[in-house]
């Protein structure tokens, strides 16, 4: 018998009454677990089952990398305006999608579970989703051994002038560096400052921060360029999040 604190990041039905559930989790990471008889409306396990819930778990497990079975648990924070809200679902379902994908299973880097659950938080408070999935895009990809560039040339590593933003160089280029890459995005400087400013920031210090839809369009794009380039992620979520800019634009 184990117990962890986690949040569920899929969950899909299996069988008749039974859901098959991917947690991730502060002590072993991401966990598969059959949460038994959780369709049902009055199972006691139905509430802690639902996607996006934040909690406290007991669970057996016969060896790692084995599907453990839910025994029972604990709900610390149901996140229901993330259930609730279309906008708020899809961008939950995107950063939990890329927990899912980038994160091998037992594999725990120390600030991502914070970085999940206070970042669904800040979803879960009406904060800025643009602008949180951009911060985490940028947290886990460094976590996952896929970080940009930000905070010099990538190939000289000047930190002095202007700069342009390589995705195939992976990060900043300098005016002297424009050879090493023809096809890099002249972004405007304020998405270069955004970026830089993502990249660093304390996500627990987030508060209201007004951005120009132009911009964050702009670092989206860069962004998705260089996850597309480097990273292996074809995400289903990520596609319903282009749909939706699409019939919103």
């Amino acid at each position: 018998m184990l117990k962890a604190e986690g949040i569920v990041i899929r969950s899909r039905d299996y069988g008749e009454a039974n859901k098959i559930m991917t947690l991730y989790t502060k002590e072993y990471g991401k966990l598969s677990l059959m949460a038994r008889g959780a369709k049902k409306p009055k199972s006691r396990l139905s509430s802690i089952a639902q996607l996006f819930t934040h909690g406290q778990y007991l669970f057996f497990r016969g060896s790692p990398r084995t599907m453990g079975t839910l025994s029972q648990g604990e709900i610390l924070d149901s996140f229901r305006e993330l259930r609730q809200d279309l906008v708020k679902t899809a961008y939950a379902a995107y950063m939990a999608e890329l927990v899912d994908k980038l994160i091998d299973e037992e594999e725990v880097p120390p600030a991502l579970f914070p970085l999940l659950t206070t970042v669904f938080q800040h979803l879960n408070e009406g904060k800025d989703p643009e602008i949180l999935a951009r911060l985490f895009e940028l947290k886990i990809l460094v976590m996952a051994g896929y970080k940009p560039e930000v905070d010099r040339c990538v190939v000289c590593h000047g930190t002095e002038g202007s700069f342009s933003f390589s995705v195939q160089e992976g990060g900043y280029l300098c005016q002297r560096c424009q050879h090493a890459d023809p096809q890099a995005l002249h972004l405007q400087t304020n998405t270069l400052k955004l970026m830089r400013f993502l990249y660093h920031f304390d996500p627990f210090r987030l508060g209201r921060i007004n951005v120009k839809p132009e911009t964050k369009k702009e670092l989206c794009q860069a962004m998705w360029l260089f996850m597309d380039q480097h990273t292996p992620l074809r995400l289903k979520s990520r596609k319903f999040l282009e749909q939706m800019g699409r019939f919103w634009n």
